[in-house]
C-alpha cells in the first residue's frame, strides 16, 4: 500500500524543522557549494565560522527552499542546485563573508553560490565584495567621527573670539609687567 502524499517520516520532519529554525533565527544565510571538501576541511570551516558566531550545515536543497520560503526569502531558488551547505547566524555578515572567502582561497574545492541578507539576495560576486567591506564596528566608528567633526569645529569657532581676547589680555599684562 502506497503512503499518503502528505505523510512524512519523523526524521525528515525533524530535519526540516531544524533547518527552518536555523533560518528563522538568522539575519543572513550564505549558500555554499561544498563540492568535494573533505570532512576535516569542512570541520575547519565550522571552527572558523564559530569564531564569528555562525554555523555551517550541509542541507538538502528542498529543505532549505522550504525554510527560505517560510522566512520570506524568495531569491534563493536560483542557487539551490547541487551539493549545498548553508552558513547561518546573527551579527556582522561582512565578518562572516571575510571568513568564508578566506577559507575558500585555501580550499578551491568549494565555492559561494550566493547569500540572503535580510531582504536582499546576493550573488557570489556580491558576497566577495561584501567580504572586502570593513566590519560594522569600524563603519560605526567612522560614521561617529564624521558626525562629531562639525560639532568639534563649531566649538572651535565659538571659542576663537574668547581665546583671542585672552591672548590680548595676556599680552597686555606682559607688556605692563615689563614696563613696570
Amino acid at each position: 500500500m502506497k503512503p499518503a502524499a502528505n505523510s512524512k517520516r519523523p526524521e525528515k520532519l525533524s530535519a526540516i524543522q531544524e533547518i527552518t529554525a536555523l533560518v528563522a533565527q538568522s539575519d543572513y544565510c550564505f549558500i555554499l557549494n561544498y563540492g568535494s571538501l573533505t570532512v576535516s576541511a569542512f570541520s575547519e570551516l565550522r571552527r572558523e565560522l564559530a569564531k564569528v558566531g555562525s554555523k555551517a550545515k550541509v542541507v538538502k536543497n528542498a529543505y532549505l527552499r522550504r525554510a527560505a520560503a517560510e522566512k520570506g526569502w524568495i531569491g534563493l531558488e536560483a542557487v539551490l542546485e547541487g551539493p549545498t551547505a548553508m552558513v547561518t547566524g546573527a551579527g556582522d555578515p561582512a565578518e562572516v563573508a571575510k571568513t568564508i572567502v578566506a577559507f575558500l582561497k585555501k580550499n578551491d574545492k568549494a565555492s559561494v553560490k550566493g547569500a540572503q541578507l535580510e531582504a536582499a539576495t546576493l550573488s557570489a560576486a556580491q558576497v566577495a565584495q561584501l567580504s572586502e567591506l570593513p566590519s560594522k564596528d569600524v563603519m560605526r566608528g567612522t560614521l561617529l567621527g564624521t558626525m562629531l567633526a562639525p560639532a568639534t569645529s563649531l566649538v572651535r569657532v565659538l571659542a576663537a573670539p574668547l581665546t583671542g581676547v585672552l591672548y590680548v589680555l595676556k599680552a597686555k599684562e606682559e607688556k605692563d609687567g615689563s614696563a613696570a
